[in-house]
């Protein structure tokens, strides 16, 4: 089944969050105040409507509790932000995600009840999108169209097993080319190397190839 996102905001950085979502796959609610945003971004997303969710009734009957996750994109109205974010978790959503314009604003949207903040001239849109397709990639390089290197946190059943056994490049055609173990990076690691809690991976390997690799973690993790 799909993931279920909702962004609140078709500004630039929503809308191109929201978009990369979509293209991914995902079912992508975009929401905005601004009647032309919706119609400029409607063809991106699954389904888009103008709304005003600072209005808890509106949020209930656009039923954003049953979301995966929620972003709040809003940026042009630091107000409307705050009380949406709060209204959202006050409602029971499980994740929400909120852009700040500064760091106070982040401040507050912490205090409110956020889970994550961004602050968009750290992260972009796609950057976000891409992590929250896959939770257990922490970062990625774009070497090409179509290579590419991520972070991955080791998996639970991968801790104590050496490269030899997990046979990764065998089974997914991606490489394990270090290792970061408590901050330590093991370069080239060899066959017999084990991997130990909170390891991070540094996996290369083409985009589609890659994919395929976390689709298959994220099976295992569900089934653990």
């Amino acid at each position: 089944m799909a993931k279920q996102f909702a962004v609140i905001g078709m500004g630039r950085f929503g809308s191109g969050l929201a978009a990369e979502l979509f293209k991914e796959g995902a079912e992508v609610l975009a929401i905005d105040k601004n009647e032309k945003r919706i119609q400029d971004n409607s063809h991106i997303v699954t389904h888009a409507v103008v709304a005003d969710t600072t209005d808890e009734r509106v949020i209930k009957e656009l039923g954003l509790r049953n979301m995966d996750v929620v972003v709040v994109a809003i940026g042009d109205d630091i107000q409307t932000s705050i009380l949406t974010t709060m209204i959202l978790k006050e409602l029971g959503v499980n994740q929400v995600i909120a852009k700040a314009v500064t760091n106070q604003h982040a401040k507050v949207l912490k205090q409110v009840g956020a889970d994550r903040v961004v602050l968009p001239e750290r992260e972009t849109g796609i950057r976000i999108a891409r992590k929250l397709l896959s939770p257990n990639v922490l970062d990625f390089i774009e070497l090409s169209d179509e290579y590419k290197i991520e972070e991955i946190v080791a998996s639970p059943f991968m801790i104590g097993k050496s490269l030899r056994e997990l046979d990764i490049r065998a089974k997914f055609q991606v490489s394990v080319i270090a290792i970061n173990s408590d901050g330590k990076m093991n370069i080239s690691p060899l066959p017999d190397d084990k991997i130990q809690q909170g390891d991070i991976l540094l996996v290369l390997g083409e985009k589609k190839l890659l994919k395929k690799f976390e689709t298959k973690l994220e099976k295992i993790l569900s089934i653990i």
